[in-house]
């Protein structure tokens, strides 16, 4: 028997307000035609005024308590992922700690853009492995609207924001059973320019924008993300003919199916919610993931298989079985 983390809930939030393509026609340079034949975006939703990273991150997270039936104070981890935090400091999991009525555990945000959620879990696989931490609350949450430039048609018809959650639990398993049972992370920093944010404390004392070359991401992220893929299911002794469902980062529809056809994959498999959410960078893979774990799709016994690439560049990927 080895300590294993096993998935016990999830949860997503969403913003209220939907923006069709059609009404950001209204104001870029675009037409919903031309979004959805290139990236397979319809809608995406928009954070309020008063709605921010942690609040979001923090009503997703209530959400994966009940699916787990835990009570907060079960919680000893927080990791919340985020490249667009409430603050600069203190960390957005600090902010949800205290809204969810923790009075201690560990709390702190990973920053590794869209595959954030990815680090975070690999993370908290690791705390829970080694027994510092039992039951870990693992975050995506992301208000991207605030770091558009809404007169770039090229980015800003591509993201939107959210929140989505799991509640992670340590079990003592044999081998083959439920939990984590391979996750592979990587980084690349020699690729900076070609999806970043120009702007930072240090640098500019500014927030800045989003700046991407979108054909230069394109191809590096298909090549890396099968990659990666392979690397993984090898390292759980599994083949792709094992996986019941792949959860990705939900970018762009064309990326997904490429990786699936590289992986021989077939694209029922593919859990796919970047029509109506497009990107929402950390939060993509749990909102997919949570969207098809309450529908039914994934069911207990389940391979699941998350995978995401981002600005970095990072990615990374993670087995486990439901």
């Amino acid at each position: 028997m080895i300590r294993r983390s096993i998935l016990l809930g999830t949860g997503a939030a969403l913003p209220a307000r939907v923006v069709t393509n059609a009404e950001l026609a209204e104001t870029v340079d675009t037409s919903d035609e031309w979004i959805v034949e290139r990236t397979g975006i319809r809608a995406r939703h928009i954070a309020a005024e008063d709605e921010t990273t942690a609040s979001l991150g923090t009503a997703a997270a209530r959400q994966a308590l009940e699916a787990a039936n835990l009570a907060p104070q079960d919680i000893d981890l927080i990791i919340l992922a985020t490249a667009t935090p409430d603050q600069t400091f203190p960390a957005s999991a600090t902010l949800v700690q205290a809204a969810l009525g923790i009075d201690d555990c560990v709390a702190f945000d990973v920053a590794a853009v869209c595959s954030g959620f990815l680090y975070a879990v690999t993370v908290a696989d690791s705390m829970i492995r080694s027994g510092a931490a039992r039951h870990a609350l693992v975050i995506g949450s992301e208000t991207f609207s605030r770091i558009l430039d809404w007169e770039d048609r090229a980015t800003c018809v591509l993201f939107g924001d959210g929140a989505g959650a799991v509640v992670l639990g340590a079990q003592e398993s044999a081998d083959g059973e439920r939990g984590i049972l391979a996750a592979k992370l990587h980084a690349d920093g020699r690729h900076n320019q070609l999806l970043y944010v120009d702007g930072g404390p240090s640098t500019t004392r500014t927030v800045g924008k989003l700046r991407m070359k979108g054909q230069e991401v394109f191809r590096h992220a298909v090549v890396n993300l099968a990659s990666v893929l392979t690397e993984v299911m090898t390292a759980a002794g599994l083949s792709s003919q094992d996986i019941d469902w792949l959860v990705p980062h939900q970018a762009n529809a064309r990326i997904l199916d490429a990786t699936a056809r590289k992986l021989k994959l077939s694209p029922d498999k593919v859990i796919v919610t970047v029509d109506r959410h497009a990107n929402t960078s950390a939060a993509s893979v749990p909102l997919a993931l949570d969207v098809a774990v309450r529908d039914g799709r994934i069911k207990p016994g389940d391979v699941v298989v998350l995978e995401a690439m981002g600005g970095g560049f990072t990615w990374g990927a993670c087995v486990l079985r439901i």
